[in-house]
């Protein structure tokens, strides 16, 4: 077992202690009988740092818990000058620390903000690289509830209110207004206390005081099985991140050559542009496929009672010929339509007028076979894809004459 430093000083940085096992496997590491570094555990993330033992220096690059409640200094590269019984030196890095106390502590705050004024209870926080989560138990939350959360998280902040750390028993716990009761299993508990505005039991590493979180901000909301999960960053990552968003937000003005404000109004109207010209292209190309099907229906006279159409389209796609042999087919009372492009994404559709007797199903997969692709479809219409082009014509060269027979 190791007596954890940061329970009862978690700005302690620097701190002496003695090796009590060293370990190979699963990567090289140490157990001490103290530490001021902090294991994964509640959503938060590990400390790094140094260990020193004489004139060597370990870097510490993960922190974990053993089974039995040890914890676990995982090092980088070869243990070096250290053994069972030596006396080392910790230095926590300290710009990591502060981070994770500042998400942490902000993450107390935003969740008690949640739960005070829309009785929203988190059920879930994970710590990232970049930014934090919660996840509140409800089925939705409005971009206004969001904006008044942060108001009011981001006002104890300002206040500056103390933050203590308390020990109580556990079942002590259950008359003393904790935002969330944890599970039972331990005698003791630690509690994290923000001032007249939060008490919840927690091992993480905190600020002195809610001043110290700096500025919270809530980035975004996202629907999830347990459902909403919720954004934000704090202290110097909402700074990192306000300065990111500002850069981004300034570059896609100069883009629009406009403010800053008006960006969301000009991508509204590129969006609006880009949809009027995009059923613009969708009518011509239908003109198009039309123009195309009526020259096919005129230069191809009704034999055996239908009228079969072949042509392959070196530059047009998949979605265009099917677009042709459906107009073709509609245009026609007797016309089969074997068509094939010959582009980047070579491929085939075979099309009847409703109610002629071919199965353009089956004749589809006869033809893909042979040209060792995949497709399928209906009675009357059917579409494939090929690896290559080279045998497009030979195929559908094939289906005509199996057609005509």
């Amino acid at each position: 077992m190791t007596c954890r430093l940061y329970y009862t000083e978690p700005a302690l940085t620097k701190f002496e202690a003695e090796v009590t096992a060293v370990f190979s496997a699963p990567r090289p590491g140490v157990i001490l009988n103290r530490t001021a570094f902090y294991p994964t555990s509640g959503g938060q993330s590990f400390d790094m740092g140094w260990l020193s033992v004489g004139s060597h220096s370990l870097r510490v690059v993960e922190v974990g818990e053993n089974e039995d409640d040890s914890i676990l200094h995982f090092i980088e590269g070869e243990l070096v000058g250290i053994a069972t019984g030596a006396k080392v030196q910790g230095l926590i890095d300290l710009q990591r620390r502060r981070d994770h106390m500042q998400q942490h502590s902000g993450q107390h705050v935003l969740s008690a903000a949640f739960m005070r004024l829309f009785d929203m209870h988190t059920v879930s926080f994970h710590m990232g690289t970049e930014s934090c989560t919660i996840d509140l138990a409800t089925s939705s939350v409005s971009p206004e509830q969001v904006k008044k959360a942060e108001e009011l998280a981001d006002q104890v902040v300002f206040e500056d209110r103390p933050v203590q750390i308390r020990f109580v028993k556990a079942e002590q716990a259950q008359d003393l207004g904790l935002r969330k009761i944890p599970e039972l299993g331990k005698n003791e508990l630690r509690l994290i206390d923000i001032q007249d505005f939060d008490l919840t039991a927690c091992g993480g590493t905190h600020v002195a005081r809610t001043g110290e979180i700096g500025a919270i901000l809530l980035r975004k909301t996202e629907r999830t099985k347990q459902g909403v999960r919720v954004e934000f960053v704090c202290g110097t990552r909402a700074i990192r991140t306000a300065r990111k968003d500002y850069e981004s937000l300034n570059e896609a003005a100069a883009l629009f050559s406009a403010h800053l404000w008006d960006v969301p109004q000009q991508i509204r109207k590129s969006l609006g542009e880009a949809k009027t010209d995009r059923k613009g292209r969708e009518m011509l190309l239908e003109e198009l496929a039309q123009l195309h099907a009526d020259k096919l229906l005129a230069e191809i006279p009704e034999h055996n009672g239908f009228r079969l159409l072949s042509r392959i389209f070196p530059d047009r796609d998949l979605a265009f010929i099917k677009l042709v042999a459906q107009k073709a087919t509609r245009s026609s009372k007797s016309a089969v339509a074997l068509l094939g492009c010959s582009g980047s994404a070579p491929g085939i559709v075979f099309a009847q007028t409703s109610g002629l007797p071919f199965d353009m199903s089956t004749l589809m997969k006869t033809a893909t076979a042979a040209l060792g692709g995949r497709g399928g479809g209906t009675k009357d219409m059917a579409q494939g894809g090929a690896p290559e082009s080279n045998r497009l014509e030979e195929v559908i060269a094939q289906a005509a004459a199996q057609l005509r027979s």
